[in-house]
């Protein structure tokens, strides 16, 4: 996704800022977030372990307390453990449906064909734990407690991947959050039908009526938030009346809330707006501002900013304070770690799950004669796999839903002890792929699946300008705008760039001018095309950016006679717009390609999602440098 902002000029210091703030993906944030929430999860757990040991009493008190909300003779009465088990963990499923519809719409899955195989191995990766899972828990009369053995823990999961940090690649994140929703869905359905008690039709049908009704707000082009939450609270009720497990709620909601980037378009309709505005601040033009800016950045992502810290940090360490708790006594303790169900839960997450990834990812691939296979290398997808062995979240919730009381604290049991071995396990494969030879190392990682390319128009010696070896293993194209400050701060940093990686390394710039912000920039933009034809452009490429202050007319005659150039045919250039074709042409390219502002960055033609400073930009290099060592073996 493009998360670039057409910022108004500002200081250095505030551009700096800007940068780390607004040129990070959604699931860059998401995964930053998934590694805080992942250790408030594990203080939660460990709180409720203590409580439920040093005062088991007020532990369960609490949460068995009664909590009414009545309206006139019509109210619901749930336990306090149920409120936050089937209320607030719905908001949990509606921000993970959230980031599961913006990786359908813009990220990885937006090329259909990428979905085959995360969600082959998410389905398998569900069946042969639960298999594993009945081989011990059946015969002992369990088998109705399967549900527990499905679902990833995505939190935990992803906060494994997040602690292991340059270790394993970006793409294995996608990957793994992709199953990982996969997971949740059919758990969510198998919550909702498997695990709920008997059916009210009339429920069910109002449920439906309301859930047709939110599809025709949404329809009907309403934005406003409100008729959203009165008909999602309706909904959540409805199921909860008709004997379906409500939490579904979230999930359902969220998937049919359309996440898209900000398009230029929008953004220079916004601009307009905003100086309105300045000229007449009434509170008529202040809500038109206001409408307009909601309608650039989608309800996805707007909806997942204000709710995803709620729920990382709050929501979801709150249901493991209320469900973690487990009295351990020696008697109860030596009893689990014999127990059918404690050990067919640890074997099924430990050991199924991550070989029935594996297995269907291997099956897959060799199917598909390599046509469909993982965007990371083999050791990359079992690392992946074995961090997925966690379970906890929904696991907990469907065993507070399918076992009795001694059943279910040797499920907690399990349950617990499968955060430690997968942990464990996924650090043991990384180690041991760090141990491996350098060109080893890299095809274990990123293996020789293709990844999406963003850049729609690829870069052609013949046309494009370009600075470094025609024949470089990378390159960077880089839209942006003479006029725009942000584009000169990352300058010096490309420099750097080259400095650093030499002759494996091209630059590519393409115009970008925002007109709307930039008043100068579409005529510095036709000024380095005028200088191109004399065979001037980067000379002159370099003069704008370090001089963005000073562009006015007679400056940049000066700029053209300090390089020699013939000024009259410079002159004439620039009066017959010589140069125009070409920017507009890079402006067309740069809007099929998503791009919304500058300046943005594509490296081997995918998007640059990241801030663009020297550390990230050379991350995003050398993992550039090292796919295409491989693919040249």
């Amino acid at each position: 996704m493009i998360t670039t902002t057409t910022p108004p000029t500002s200081p250095q210091g505030i551009g700096q800022t800007v940068r780390s703030d607004t040129h990070r993906s959604p699931l860059r944030d998401f995964l930053r977030t998934e590694t805080g929430s992942a250790v408030a999860l594990i203080a939660a757990a460990v709180a409720a372990l203590v409580w439920a040991n040093v005062a088991p009493g007020t532990y369960e008190r609490l949460w068995e307390t009664p909590l009414a909300v009545e309206l006139g003779s019509v109210g619901i009465d749930l336990e306090l453990r149920e409120w936050v088990n089937s209320g607030l963990m719905a908001l949990f499923f509606f921000v993970v449906g959230l980031e599961a519809r913006r990786e359908f719409d813009m990220g990885e899955l937006r090329e259909r064909s990428r979905m085959t195989l995360p969600l082959l191995a998410g389905l398998t990766g569900m069946v042969v734990p639960v298999l594993t899972f009945l081989a011990f828990a059946a015969a002992a009369g369990a088998g109705s407690g399967w549900g527990v053995a499905m679902a990833t823990d995505t939190a935990f999961a992803l906060g494994t991947l997040a602690l292991l940090g340059k270790r394993l690649p970006e793409a294995l994140r996608t990957f793994l959050l992709t199953m990982a929703i996969v997971n949740d869905v059919v758990a969510l359905a198998v919550i909702a039908f498997a695990y709920s008690s008997s059916l009210s039709w009339l429920a069910l049908l109002i449920a439906l009526a309301i859930f047709a009704a939110i599809l025709g707000i949404r329809h009907a082009g309403v934005r406003h938030s409100v008729p959203y939450v009165v008909l999602a609270v309706g909904l959540w009720v409805a199921l909860l009346e008709s004997g379906i497990d409500p939490v579904a709620t979230g999930l359902v909601v969220a998937m049919i809330t359309y996440a898209y980037p900000a398009s230029r378009t929008d953004l220079e309709h916004t601009s307009g707006l905003f100086r309105l505005f300045r000229e007449q601040p009434t509170p008529e033009l202040e809500r038109s501002l206001r409408q307009g800016l909601a309608t650039v950045i989608s309800p996805n992502e707007r909806l997942e900013q204000i709710f995803h810290p709620w729920t990382s940090y709050v929501i979801v360490p709150l249901f493991a304070l209320a469900n973690a708790g487990v009295h351990i006594t020696w008697a109860s303790f030596t009893d689990a770690l014999t127990a059918p169900i404690t050990l067919g839960i640890l074997i099924a997450f430990v050991l199924g799950k991550p070989l029935g990834i594996v297995i269907s990812a291997t099956v897959t691939t060799w199917a598909s004669r390599g046509r469909l296979r993982p965007q990371v290398g083999w050791g990359a997808v079992l690392a992946g796999s074995s961090a997925s062995s966690v379970a906890f979240t929904v696991p907990l919730l469907i065993a507070t839903l399918a076992f009795n009381e001694e059943q279910l604290t040797q499920a907690k049991y399990g349950i617990l002890a499968t955060i430690a071995f997968s942990f464990a396990l996924t650090w043991l494969i990384t180690v041991a792929i760090r141990a491996l030879p350098k060109s080893g190392r890299a095809r274990a990682l990123l293996g020789t699946g293709e990844g999406i390319i963003d850049l729609v128009a690829p870069v052609d010696p013949e046309r494009d300008h370009i600075r470094g070896p025609r024949n470089a293993p990378v390159t960077v194209v880089k839209y942006g705008d003479f006029e725009c400050p942000y584009c000169a701060q990352a300058e010096p940093m490309m420099r750097q760039l080259r400095d650093d990686v030499g002759g494996d390394i091209r630059f590519v710039w393409r115009h970008l001018p925002l007109d709307d912000v930039h008043p100068r920039a579409q005529l510095a933009a036709e000024v380095s095309e005028a200088a191109a034809r004399q065979g001037a452009f980067w000379p002159m490429h370099d003069i704008l950016l370090s001089h963005q202050g000073e562009l006015s007319p007679q400056d940049l005659m000066r700029y053209a006679e300090e390089l020699g150039l013939d000024l009259r045919k410079f002159q004439r250039d620039l009066r017959t717009h010589a140069g125009a074709s070409r920017v507009a042409e890079d402006v067309e390219t740069a809007d099929r390609s998503g791009v919304a502002g500058s300046p943005t960055f594509f490296v081997n033609g995918r998007l640059h999602r990241g801030a663009y400073d020297l550390a990230t930009l050379s991350e995003s290099v050398r993992a550039a440098q090292e796919r295409a060592t491989i693919t040249e073996h």
